[in-house]
């Protein structure tokens, strides 16, 4: 289960002309929000933890391991990887379907859906709002409702072929 955020207030000091009153320009919340992650690596390699920074339009991320290498911090980079899972649970669902067909139907808004195949045979269907190849990466939510995925980061350089439809 996710952790709960924790909220910060940020207070900015200003002074006006020389004077050195300071006033409370603005208030901010910020959040501090554990993910649980599981990160497959191109070779086959998986990490299973938590990440405090994840960031699309970055480089890579850190892991802290849990299980066989609890607490270890890894650095991941994106270009090591297949793609990043988002999960509820990292104990995952044992009885989860390979692949599923999918029904061709509209669906409202600017959702498209997406059939990923990876360099290595593995499909994964879902759905994205900024597929582009020329990205990082991308981000797709799954199909299936009682999916263990919230979300997926998918690595481009890791995909073979993007089916898409709305």
């Amino acid at each position: 289960m996710q952790e709960k955020p924790s909220f910060y207030i940020i207070y900015a000091q200003i002074s006006r002309g020389g004077a050195s009153s300071s006033l409370e320009k603005r208030v901010e919340l910020t959040t501090k929000v554990r993910n649980f992650v599981v990160a497959r690596y191109r070779d086959g390699r998986t990490i299973k933890g938590t990440t405090y920074d994840f960031g699309p339009q970055k480089k890579g991320f850190h892991v802290a391991a849990i299980g066989e290498e609890g607490g270890k911090v890894s650095e991941v980079l994106f270009s090591d990887l297949k793609a990043v899972f988002f999960v509820k649970s990292l104990e995952g669902r044992q009885d989860h379907p390979l692949t599923r067909d999918v029904e061709e139907k509209a669906e409202p808004g600017s959702l498209m859906k997406v059939k990923i195949t990876f360099f290595d045979g593995e499909t994964l269907v879902g759905t994205s709002r900024g597929y582009t190849p020329e990205r990082e990466g991308f981000f797709i939510v799954p199909l299936e409702e009682d999916s263990n995925n919230l979300r997926i980061f998918v690595i481009s350089k890791a995909v073979q072929q993007v089916e898409t439809w709305k």
